[in-house]
């Protein structure tokens, strides 16, 4: 039987992912992404890691639960009727499953998230 261990997130010891979104969600630009994955679970329901991103803008639609603290830049965070949230350096917020709107990365940003689904 294996015994849960703690794991210390230690992002020097990661290797990076980079990918360029799908050119259905975009919206203006074609930023770079780069994911830093430091853990994922078993049953694939709960992740964390730090993403990154250049300038751009396209369309989420979340289907998970996310916690986001952004590391550096600005991003602005949209929802359907159009009530904008700036979020910047040093700020924690959640995002809700069934959110719906853009993300728009206005100055380079890296968060670190945690995601659960369901």
């Amino acid at each position: 039987m294996d015994t849960p261990q703690v794991k210390k997130l230690v992002a020097s010891s990661l290797t990076s992912e980079s990918y360029y979104l799908p050119a259905e969600k975009l919206i203006s630009g074609n930023p770079k992404q780069t994911l830093w994955q430091h853990y994922n679970s078993k049953n694939q329901k709960f992740s964390t890691g730090i993403w990154q991103s250049e300038i751009g803008k396209w369309n989420i639609n979340y289907t998970e639960e996310e916690f986001c603290q952004i590391l550096e830049g600005v991003s602005v965070i949209t929802d359907q009727v159009g009530k904008a949230v700036i979020v910047s350096a040093g700020e924690s917020f959640i995002i809700p499953k069934g959110f719906i709107g853009t993300w728009e990365v206005v100055e380079k940003t890296k968060k670190i998230y945690v995601i659960y689904e369901d």
